[in-house]
């Protein structure tokens, strides 16, 4: 059993031997009665930690030795590993990954919903798990994350009594493209190379990043909100389509016209360049307008035969092979037969009610966000597609017995909602309308699994396929089928 060393307020756990992983990526392991969460540990390690936030029951550490390498344990490809707060994973073979998120699932359904998993099917990997990304979004910032091995400029020049262009120099070296440091909103990592997302995403961000620096354009400060240079958007299509987006805040028109010229004439594969100017105190770009510079105002992604037209506040699954096997997977689950009715909540653009839409009679999609209903009307026009109907709105709202009186009780159910899962409203009005089938698609096992042990009630699960739509990551999606039982028995049907 391990001791603990205390060396002034610093407590020190020998010899802790890793034996699980928790559903936010930490290692886990325990000493006596206390659970220790061990951050970029993987199951198999024995090492020395540092504890660093203590409760009653568990408490948070980092890695001061390793004595013992698990098997899984893997380099990390990343010069970033570590810093950035994307693919924390990468240290652990893929195998290992898929091997605890389809363990985390199972956990989840069986602790918060008491469902039995026995027949749960095995994860589905992705087939590509570095460069999978479609969409990746940089910030600029005119304080950048100094690491250990960093030499501040600033701190020199002062030692060595320079002034000017030396002075000029240090503020340039703070300056940083790249991402948020987790838990320090106001400090951002400059990024060299990202795996998340094929070229020309890495030369486009690097290119933009040294234009800027060379002809003095000021990176934002996201404390005091000022500055000409925002964000960044990168979106790629499966068809080649390229997206550039430039958020800029205070910026004279010249100097955003430099930039977007330079862009412009340097990368002539952009199909879309577009530009915002945002001076708000945040970054959401739902309410800006978007305005062309060149190109088009949207790139078109191909999935299953079908068209999806993407603009720059369009959702779409980042991973678009992997979003094919999700969508595939649902269909699949649903089990069609041709002339059922749908009701796809939380439709976004309609990429699920479109890719099912000539399986069935009809499909009626729900969504919050306006500007992503009229997307998905357009992309069924785009298809050919007539036997789809979309609602904006909030969900709870919509869903009334008008609603389903005038449109028809459906056969099945779709929902795909964000990361909260859904508002118990819906959940109720889920149980009222007894469709005979619901595939619920979740991004967040545990508030799925608080939805279903409320649909319980009526409703059995009969499948469950988790998915992994997002490599080096915890994250992962799950697809779970439940049919209809009419009562509380919970009797296989």
């Amino acid at each position: 059993m391990s001791r603990n060393r205390k060396s002034g307020t610093v407590t020190i756990i020998p010899n802790l031997r890793i034996i699980d992983i928790a559903e936010e990526g930490k290692g886990v392991g325990k000493a006596d009665e206390l659970v220790v969460f061990v951050d970029k540990a993987v199951p198999g390690d024995v090492v020395d930690v540092r504890v660093v936030k203590k409760k009653k029951n568990f408490a948070e550490a980092v890695i001061e030795s390793l004595h013992e390498k698990s098997e899984l344990r893997t380099d990390p490809f990343c010069q970033h590993f570590g810093t950035c707060g994307g693919c924390k994973w990468q240290h652990m073979s893929y195998d290992a990954q898929l091997t605890f998120k389809h363990k985390n699932v199972e956990a989840a359904l069986q602790r918060l919903a008491k469902i039995d998993t026995s027949t749960m099917e095995p994860i589905l990997g992705s087939a590509e798990n570095k460069y999978y990304r479609n969409k990746l979004e940089y910030t600029f910032s005119n304080k950048r994350w100094l690491n250990k091995q960093d030499m501040p400029v600033a701190e020199s020049a002062l030692e060595n009594g320079e002034e000017g262009a030396s002075a000029e120099k240090a503020e340039l070296e703070m300056n940083a493209l790249g991402f948020h440091v987790p838990l320090r909103f106001d400090k951002i990592l400059d990024i060299e190379h990202c795996y998340l997302q094929a070229e020309p995403s890495n030369t486009l961000r690097n290119t933009v990043r040294s234009y800027a620096l060379e002809n003095g354009m000021s990176f934002y400060d996201l404390r005091n909100h000022e500055g000409s240079l925002r964000n960044l958007i990168i979106r790629t299509s499966s068809t080649g389509e390229v997206m550039v987006v430039v958020v800029f805040a205070y910026v004279a028109q010249e100097q955003a016209d430099g930039l977007m010229e330079h862009l412009k004439v340097n990368f002539p594969e952009i199909t879309s360049l577009l530009y915002i100017m945002n001076q708000k105190k945040n970054d959401t770009i739902f309410d800006q307008e978007v305005i062309t510079y060149a190109g088009r105002d949207h790139i078109f992604e191909e999935m299953n035969g079908l068209k999806f037209k993407i603009g720059a506040k369009s959702f779409y699954q980042t991973n678009s092979m992997q979003a094919h096997e999700l969508y595939k997977i649902t269909k699949e689950f649903a089990g069609f037969s041709g002339d059922e009715l749908v009701y796809d909540l939380y439709t976004g653009a309609g990429t699920i009610a479109n890719f099912v839409a000539a399986s069935v009679k009809q499909v009626i999609g729900v969504e919050y966000v306006p500007t992503a209903i009229e997307d998905a009307k357009f992309n069924s026009a785009l298809n050919g597609i007539d036997n789809t109907v979309f609602y904006a709105g909030d969900m709870k709202d919509i869903l009334t017995t008008q609603f389903i009186a005038e449109h028809g009780k459906p056969d099945v159910v779709i929902t795909d909602p964000p990361r909260a899962g859904m508002h118990a409203d819906v959940v109720a009005r889920l149980l009222e309308m007894e469709a005979e089938k619901i595939v619920y698609v979740s991004c967040n096992a545990a508030t799925q699994a608080r939805d279903l042990a409320l649909l319980k009630e009526k409703y059995e699960v009969v499948r469950i396929k988790p998915v992994d739509m997002f490599p080096h990551t915890q994250h992962v999606e799950n697809v779970v089928l439940l049919k209809f039982t009419g009562s509380t028995s919970l009797e296989v049907l």
